[in-house]
């Protein structure tokens, strides 16, 4: 009994939830432009990110090498 009232509950939130309306709204062709824009800013910036570490990438592939990153900074003494 326990168990069919808990499943009944959980329908009527679900069915509550995902109950649809119409949307009073309006998207201009300059929606597509900004979320172009935003896919292609995220991609750039993954991009740089990963050449920013693509040493730290090839040292994980190649245990031998020694990396560029020496210890050797400017607050080192």
């Amino acid at each position: 009994m326990k168990r069919l009232l808990i499943f009944a509950i959980a329908l009527i939130a679900v069915t509550l939830v995902f109950q649809t309306s119409p949307a009073q709204a309006y998207l201009d062709p300059g929606t597509g432009s900004i979320l172009l824009q935003m896919l292609l800013g995220g991609v750039a910036g993954g991009l740089v990110v990963f050449k920013l570490y693509w040493t730290r990438i090839k040292g994980w592939f190649s245990p031998g090498a020694k990396s560029s990153d020496d210890g050797q900074g400017a607050g080192d003494t």
